[in-house]
């Protein structure tokens, strides 16, 4: 099959790109290298996909450019069986600070892909949203029918994502899906998260910082099993029109996986705190009971042993993913 991703340069689209290629399917991918961190990553991501490629007997394909251009969406759609919608500026601080610049990427470049699938009428488009969406919880674990109330901008601007991606289901009959993923970790991950943050200070002797209490929680959910939802349906259509949770149900405060990270790599180190930072939820949790009813998924690895995997893989490749032994 022929399957688009945009942002397939990302974390989250460049395992998906490295999925389908290695696969054997023909996968273009669209990215505009935004800057947001350290762009080694991307090409990294980049490699891997072409080397499954090649590897596989498919094509690998990478078109450098916006999701704001609605000429470069449309020709990448049109060629386009399947669409994986993961490309939107990322980051709760980065959405308090420029508001508008994410609007622009998430909210009118989601609109620019939808509206190319309406015209190319793609078999599947499956679009990324996020827990952000949720905001201050009236009840723990979020299923789907929990109020809405994001507390940032980033969040607010995957909502409005996810509803037009059901709305052209309902108006337009796309078959399009809204996941709602719940804080995704794994190999080539953005390095500002707190996970990444975590690892790098414990390896280099440095305790690592919670910023907060640490009695905020979250879900964290293995890359794995990220790609295994998305990999079933680009065949499985049981839930067009739906917006679902994907997550582990593995719920943990940050100072426990703080307390997690420290004592896989030096039990020896203090916790320190910070300041809390702006727009971040306290909790995420997810219910997810209707990917379950409705695709049968279950998530497979726990905080401990994605943690333990996580620590393995940084420490093989730290000399080009950590930015303390890159930037020395």
């Amino acid at each position: 099959m022929n399957i688009a991703i945009t942002g397939g340069a990302g974390f989250i689209g460049g395992h998906l790109a490295e999925h389908f290629a290695g696969h054997g399917h023909d996968v273009t991918v669209l990215d505009n290298f935004e800057p947001y961190y350290n762009l080694g990553i991307k090409d990294r991501n980049v490699d891997a996909a072409q080397s499954a490629a090649a590897d596989a007997g498919g094509t690998y394909e990478l078109a450098e450019g916006s999701i704001t251009d609605a000429d470069l969406v449309d020709e990448l759609v049109a060629q386009a069986d399947a669409v994986y919608h993961q490309a939107a500026q990322a980051g709760v601080r980065t959405s308090v600070e420029e508001p508008a610049k994410v609007n622009e990427y998430n909210v009118n470049g989601t609109i620019n892909l939808l509206e190319a699938a309406r015209r190319h009428d793609p078999d599947r488009v499956v679009v990324a949203s996020s827990s952000s969406v949720y905001g201050k919880p009236e009840s723990l674990p979020y299923d789907e029918d929990h109020p809405t109330t994001p507390v940032s901008p980033y969040g607010v601007s995957k909502l409005a994502t996810e509803q037009y991606t059901r709305v052209y289901n309902e108006i337009y009959d796309l078959p399009t899906v809204a996941l709602r993923y719940f804080t995704v970790y794994g190999p080539r991950m953005r390095p500002n998260m707190a996970m990444t943050n975590f690892v790098s200070r414990c390896l280099h002797g440095e305790p690592p910082v919670i910023y907060g209490d640490g009695a905020q929680t979250r879900d964290f959910t293995y890359i794995d099993d990220i790609k295994r939802v998305n990999a079933q349906l680009l065949t499985d259509d049981s839930a067009d029109g739906e917006i679902m949770n994907v997550g582990s149900t593995d719920n943990i405060d940050i100072k426990t996986l703080a307390e997690v990270v420290r004592d896989e790599i030096d039990p020896s180190l203090e916790l320190e705190y910070g300041d809390p930072r702006e727009g971040d939820a306290e909790h995420t949790h997810a219910d997810i009971s209707k990917a379950n009813e409705l695709l049968g998924y279950e998530p497979t690895t726990d905080i401990r042993e994605g943690v333990a995997k996580f620590i393995d893989w940084y420490r093989a490749n730290q000399e080009w993913y950590d930015p303390l032994v890159r930037n020395s």
